[in-house]
Order: structure tokens, then C-alpha cells, then sequence
């Protein structure tokens, strides 16, 4: 059990460190890490926990202490959200003096330039991932598809579209 949390918080720190722009853009690796290299659950295992992650109330990275709590249980969940939330955390308290004090150095400008396309292509990249684990038929793909457009061109609220989804789910029509 000390091996199995000792990689969870390596795994899960490495990844805290590369989470730019939040969980969702390192969505697509911790996907790789957990279910095609560890083996810990199912790519559908993956995506619900992803989905309970997004209705809870709070960060999006709630998904990180419940891979944690599915491989490891409650100690798990532990080393999951400490190793996720610590390192970033220290290196962002350290670094934020830097970053004020070289607030219009060309470098600084450049850097925040490139890190919003970086981010918003790592989003869209776990948005992709998800997709492909969840939209099985056509039916699934275009009931996606209509919650991506919708959520892109309204202010609706994600719990609406998590509960249009869960009705559509139990009334069979997307099986």
C-alpha cells in the first residue's frame, strides 16, 4: 500500500507541475497515466468520475482525490489531492514576487502571450478526450455535441446540462 501512494503522489505531483491553465489541460495525460499505463480503471471508469467531478460544486479538479479514493481509498484520495495542489502551489508563492517584479520585461509579456493559446489547446485536447470515451452512437455524439454548443454560446448553467443529459440517459433514448 506505502508503494502504490508513494506513485500516486509522484504521478500526481508531476502532473500538478505541467497543469497550466488548471486539471483540464493535463486531462488528457493523467487519462494515459491512470488507465492505459497503470492500468488503475476503466477509460468509462475515467469519464464518470470526470463527470461527478464537474457537478460537484467547487475546482475542477475534484477528479484528482477521487482517482485517488478509486485506487487507494481515503489515504489515497489524500496523497491524490496534496501531491496535485501542493506543488504549484509553493512554486506559484515563490515565483509570484518574481513575476510582479518583472511586470513589463518583454520576456514576461511574451511568456503570457503564448501560455493562453498553450492552455486553451490543452483544454480543448481533454474536451476531445472526453468525447471519445463517452460518445459511443450518434446519438451520444450529437447529445455532446449540443451541450458543447450550447455551453459555448449561452451563460446556462452546467448543472442544466448535466441534469438535460441524465434525463436523456434514463429515458433510453441514447442507447
Amino acid at each position: 500500500m506505502i508503494a502504490l501512494l508513494l506513485l500516486l503522489g509522484f504521478v500526481f505531483a508531476e502532473l500538478s507541475l505541467l497543469a497550466f491553465g488548471g486539471c483540464n489541460s493535463v486531462l488528457p495525460e493523467m487519462h494515459r497515466v491512470v488507465v492505459d499505463q497503470h492500468h488503475w480503471m476503466s477509460a468509462s471508469e475515467f469519464t464518470t468520475l470526470f463527470a461527478l467531478a464537474q457537478a460537484a460544486p467547487g475546482p475542477n479538479m475534484m477528479i484528482v482525490p477521487l482517482i485517488g479514493w478509486r485506487v487507494a481509498g481515503a489515504p489515497g484520495a489524500l496523497v491524490c489531492a496534496i501531491a496535485m495542489f501542493g506543488p504549484p502551489s509553493l512554486l506559484t508563492a515563490v515565483t509570484l514576487r518574481l513575476w510582479q517584479r518583472f511586470r513589463d520585461h518583454p520576456l514576461r509579456v511574451a511568456a503570457q502571450r503564448g501560455l493562453g493559446p498553450l492552455t486553451v489547446g490543452l483544454v480543448a485536447a481533454s474536451a476531445w478526450l472526453i468525447t471519445l470515451g463517452t460518445a459511443k452512437t450518434p446519438a451520444l455524439l450529437a447529445v455532446t455535441a449540443g451541450v458543447a454548443a450550447t455551453a459555448a454560446t449561452t451563460r446556462l448553467h452546467p448543472l442544466w446540462l448535466l441534469g438535460t443529459g441524465a434525463v436523456l440517459g434514463l429515458s433510453g433514448l441514447l442507447s
